[in-house]
């Protein structure tokens, strides 16, 4: 049987898969029908996302032809979504958000900490590689010299080291709250504002700027070519390039932007937010991890090839190591 955590409390709403006995919360495992039904879900995504990053991960790696800067930057990428698919999904289904409310375990502070910096990783990466696909397209003749692999692998480090000096933030303004409970409420709250600008706020402005200034170029360029090609050539790579970043920023902000809005909300109003929406905004969050192989690697047909012959297992009856993919 499963240890129960007995926590007393009044006020705080919890999700369905808790137990409330008298006047204390019981945290337990005990399922229900509708609490089995969300942990297959919840796993479900976990498995999508170790799959789909996976093919990811093995196609750059195995084909020569992807060994490219801007791969790198989407093989950062994978790898941030793909422990984040192996680690935080397993774990905050385990130890949920809601359990650690009530508990002070050093296993919840160590699940928020992972949980923080690779959400950051994710997210900054993908800042990245907005930054690579803006000189790729508004600086097509300097991009080889403006973004090469000594430039990626400080864009890497500076992603994945700021991410964890998000995550030691928060973990150590946890710790200091504890101990002087009311007397560092400046340096909690600090550490609760400057933590998601730079997780979240920042990137999304500076990502946003540079999506506009893409799509305004990608126009441009449609236009200037409207004389040697047919009108409705043109309107239809128009309509490419503005599918293609409507969705990369709409899938993003549609994941990410309600946690993140609903945190600093209780934060700056000092209104209490229900658990089960804290934690179901959370899994929508998480998802997005789920959801950038779809989106960063299924728009590019070389991507579709690899992913074909590794599904098929063809890479595992030769060396296809040098295949041109289409």
């Amino acid at each position: 049987m499963a240890p129960e955590v007995t926590v007393e409390h009044t006020y705080v709403d919890l999700p369905l898969c808790h137990k409330r006995l008298n006047v204390s919360y019981i945290l337990t495992s005990s399922p229900s029908t509708v609490c089995v039904l969300l942990y297959v879900f919840l796993s479900s995504l976990s498995v999508v996302t170790i799959c789909g990053n996976l093919l990811v991960l093995i196609s750059i790696i195995y084909f020569k032809q992807l060994h490219t800067p801007t791969n790198s930057l989407i093989l950062s990428l994978a790898v941030a979504d793909l422990l984040v698919g192996v680690l935080v999904f397993p774990f905050s289904m385990e130890f949920s958000v809601s359990s650690c409310l009530y508990s002070q375990h050093l296993f919840c502070k160590v699940r928020e900490t992972i949980d923080v910096t690779l959400s950051t990783a994710s997210i900054l990466n993908l800042c990245c590689i907005s930054i690579d696909r803006y000189y790729a397209v508004c600086h097509p003749l300097t991009y080889r010299t403006k973004i090469n692999v000594p430039v990626v692998v400080i864009m890497i480090l500076v992603s994945w080291s700021v991410s964890l000096l998000v995550a030691i933030g928060f973990f150590i303004s946890g710790i200091k709250h504890e101990k002087c409970e009311g007397k560092c409420f400046i340096d909690v709250q600090l550490a609760n504002i400057l933590g998601p600008i730079f997780s979240f706020y920042l990137p999304v402005i500076l990502m946003l700027c540079i999506y506009l200034k893409i799509f305004l170029v990608a126009q441009r360029q449609v236009r200037s070519i409207q004389g040697t090609k047919s009108g409705a050539t043109a309107s239809k790579l128009e309509r490419k390039a503005t599918k293609t970043l409507a969705t990369i920023m709409g899938v993003f902000l549609m994941c990410w932007s309600p946690f993140f809005l609903s945190f600093s909300f209780q934060l700056l109003n000092d209104v209490s937010v229900p658990v089960a929406v804290i934690e179901s905004l959370g899994w929508l969050a998480l998802s997005n991890s789920m959801l950038n192989p779809f989106i960063y690697a299924f728009f590019y047909s070389w991507f579709r090839s690899a992913f074909r012959m590794i599904i098929s297992r063809k890479i595992f009856q030769g060396d296809f190591s040098n295949t041109k993919l289409l």
